[in-house]
Parts: C-alpha cells; sequence; structure tokens
C-alpha cells in the first residue's frame, strides 16, 4: 500500500484531536511495513507507529510517515492442557483478544478487559489494571527494526518491562515497530481477586475466571468513561513512585492520602486522591475537563488542540507539585508538533 500525504488524524486517536501525518499508511502485513520502511528511508523520513490512538496526545503536526499498524491474526503456538502460548498479531483489538481468551478457558488476562488500545500497545506502556500487569503474561515481543527492516525477537527479560514502562520507551525500543506479541497462559492459572474494588463488584463467594472478566467490564464501565462516547484517553497520570522516606513525610501530613507497596523500595501513592484533594474533579479548562466518575482521567468536550489538553494537565501537575512536593508524570505519549512550522 501507498503512503498518502497530508492525512487527518482525528479519527485515529481517542482524544479527538486535529492533528495531520506528513505521510500516512495502514499496514495490515510484514511484506507491506518492510516495503514502507525502505520507502521512508529512501526519502530520509521518521517513522512513527499508531495503533488505536488510545493512549497518545497527536499535536498538530506529525512529520515523516505514521504507519497505522493494522494487522490480524493469532496463532496457537501450544497447548498442553495446562500451559498455552499464543502469538497475537499486533494489530487485534485488546480488549477483544482478551474476550477470545476468557472464552475459551486461556486465562491470565481478565483482570486487563475493556483497556483500549491493540495488542502491540500492550507491552508498550505495560498496561496494568486490578493487581495484574501485561508483563506477567508476555513470553516475547516480535519486532520490526525500523532503520534495517529486519524482523527482531524480544524475550520478556528483553523488553525491560517496569511500572507502566518499558525498553519501546526507551531509546533503543524506539527503532522498533512492534508486530505480534507472545503470550503464556494457563487453563488452570491462579484468580486474582486481590484488589479491593474488584473483590467489592464480585457477588460470588467463589469466582471463577469469567466472574473475574464481567466483574472488570463492570467497574471499568461505571468508573471509566467510553473513549468512543466521551473522547479520553482513560488514565491520565501515572500513580507515583516515591522513596520510602518522602512516602513517610506524606502519610504523616496526609493520613487519607492511599500508598501501596510495590515489588521495588519504592511506594505507590494514589494520583486521584491527590487530584480529587485539590478539588479539580469535574473542573473544565477551554473545552478539556476532569472526569466527574474518575479524576485521573481527562476528558474532551469541545477542544480541537492538544494545547488545551496539555495546558490543563499542567495546571494539575503544578497544583500537586506545590501541595505534596510530588511530580505527575503523564501516560499517554505526546506525539507530534503544535504547528506545522516544522514542514
Amino acid at each position: 500500500m501507498a503512503a498518502e500525504p497530508s492525512v487527518p488524524l482525528s479519527s485515529c486517536n481517542t482524544l479527538r484531536l486535529t492533528s495531520t501525518a506528513q505521510w500516512f499508511a495502514r499496514v495490515e502485513s510484514l511484506a507491506s511495513l518492510q516495503a514502507l520502511l525502505q520507502w521512508a528511508k529512501a526519502r530520509d523520513l521518521p517513522v512513527l507507529p499508531l495503533g488505536e490512538g488510545s493512549n497518545v496526545v497527536l499535536q498538530e503536526y506529525l512529520a515523516g510517515l505514521v504507519l497505522q499498524v493494522a494487522m490480524k491474526g493469532i496463532v496457537l503456538q501450544w497447548d498442553d492442557g495446562g500451559q498455552v502460548r499464543l502469538r497475537v498479531a499486533s494489530g487485534e483489538n485488546w480488549h477483544e483478544f482478551v474476550s477470545w481468551c476468557t472464552e475459551r478457558g486461556c486465562y491470565g488476562l481478565e483482570n486487563l478487559a475493556l483497556i483500549p488500545g491493540s495488542v502491540g500497545a500492550a507491552p508498550v506502556q505495560n498496561i496494568g489494571a486490578y493487581g495484574v500487569e501485561v508483563a506477567d503474561r508476555i513470553a516475547g515481543v516480535q519486532a520490526i527494526d525500523i532503520e534495517t527492516s529486519e524482523i527482531v525477537y524480544l524475550s520478556s527479560e528483553d523488553c525491560q518491562f517496569s511500572y507502566r514502562s518499558s525498553v519501546f520507551k526507551q531509546k533503543r525500543g524506539r527503532s522498533l515497530i512492534i508486530t505480534a506479541v507472545d503470550f503464556h497462559l494457563n487453563r488452570d492459572a491462579l484468580i486474582n481477586t486481590s484488589y479491593p474494588t474488584l473483590k467489592a463488584a464480585l457477588t460470588e463467594a467463589e469466582a471463577c475466571h469469567r466472574d473475574v472478566f464481567d466483574a472488570v467490564i463492570k467497574v471499568r464501565s461505571q468508573r471509566l468513561p467510553d473513549p468512543s462516547q466521551t473522547p479520553n484517553v482513560g488514565s491520565f497520570f501515572k500513580n507515583p513512585l516515591v522513596a520510602g522516606s518522602v512516602a513517610k513525610r506524606l502519610g504523616d501530613q496526609f493520613p487519607q492520602l492511599p500508598q501501596y507497596e510495590t515489588d521495588s523500595t519504592k511506594i505507590k501513592l494514589s494520583a486521584a486522591w491527590m487530584i480529587d484533594d485539590l478539588g479539580w474533579r469535574g473542573k473544565e479548562l477551554n473545552g478539556v475537563a476532569v472526569s466527574e466518575v474518575h479524576s485521573l482521567v481527562l476528558v474532551n468536550r469541545t477542544a480541537t488542540s492538544s494545547v488545551a489538553v496539555l495546558s490543563l494537565a499542567g495546571e494539575i501537575q503544578q497544583s500537586v507539585w506545590q501541595k505534596f512536593g510530588v511530580e505527575l508524570v503523564l501516560e499517554p505519549e505526546v506525539l507530534g508538533v503544535s504547528d506545522d512550522s516544522s514542514k
């Protein structure tokens, strides 16, 4: 498929912001992806992969070649009656894949139901919810090197997963386009109902995997606006990770601020609680508002420009820093420039 010039991207991002790609192509096979990479290299164009646009803030102009990765397919690599391994193309919808697994008794991803986006985006962010991170179930990632057009494979260790991050957010990983993800799932995986909100939503004392899947959908539907109805990218801020000494200081000052132990020496703080404490919930600025149902979510009501979204986010970050001395980091990635001056 040939690349098209000057393509509008408002339908390619869940914030519905006005943005234009210098060049754009939708790719559905490895062969077409490799051909387009070679086309871009011959013209010295930067390449930017884009999935479903559910975790990005697109600015007004994206230079180079924007590739919407839309490859499909789920391949069973093995199933010994207990362990199941699947290779899933990056263009598959994430929630539809989790539903597919649950219906077929391939368990381990139920807590991650209804997260918007594609399978290929899941490792980049190391998506997580209700006590589970996708890194727990990724065996490896297949990708293409943008510079060489060669297929490479990264093991789970190579991906360098951490809280809402991975190698794909680092310099090395940014030169790779994810084409497929390998998952290791279980027929008899342990059920994880440790997250308080999820536990409260389960009505059965002995929940099964399907119960967890349904409960996650119910909770997320109640707490998070549907991006197809209300433009948003889900959680806009990461929960801060701080040193124990900082957590103690804040605990003494703000006893109600939720704190959570992690696998590292850092303590996780509730960004939502701090934003609520500052009175941001429901407030609107230039057509962008803090959701009334979840203060981590910024919803786009009338804005067309990324400037309005980032302006509100900046105001929230500044206020949290001033009161708590804690830096809030954006969860979505900001792409492009705010005008077309780079043409």
